[in-house]
């Protein structure tokens, strides 16, 4: 199953934001308070708290940075 191309701005947003949370915030769970014992569970919960905010910024900001980036290049 595809998904249509009118959504792919949201698409990209959510796997950016997806992946940049969790990565994000495994590095500064494991800067801040090590890795531990409840890791993985305290992580996963960062990352469920965070991801809203990230895909909201993502989709928002997406469109801008493209601009921006158009106009810088050639």
């Amino acid at each position: 199953m595809r998904i249509p191309a009118r959504f792919a701005p949201i698409l990209f947003g959510a796997l950016l934001s997806v992946i940049m949370v969790a990565i994000v915030s495994a590095f500064v769970l494991a800067i801040s308070q090590g890795i531990h014992e409840g890791f993985a569970a305290q992580w996963l919960e960062s990352c469920a708290k965070t991801w809203p905010v990230a895909f909201v910024a993502v989709t928002l900001v997406a469109p801008w940075v493209r601009k921006v980036v158009g106009r810088l290049t050639a």
